[in-house]
């Protein structure tokens, strides 16, 4: 009952940039997002928000 654990294989250098492209990608969409919900979150609360007193 003592299955050895499977070892990946090595990316090839086109399989490592392709990975390393995607993964961009996704960094880039996740910041859009977060700056999206920003900026609508406080469109939505006003201007007065920033001017308030503390």
């Amino acid at each position: 009952m003592s299955e050895r654990p499977v070892q990946p294989r090595p990316l090839t250098p086109e399989e490592s940039q392709r990975r390393r492209k995607r993964s961009i990608a996704i960094a880039a969409v996740l910041f859009a997002l977060v700056t999206i919900f920003y900026v609508l979150t406080i469109a939505k609360l006003g201007p007065q928000v920033l001017s308030r007193p503390i």
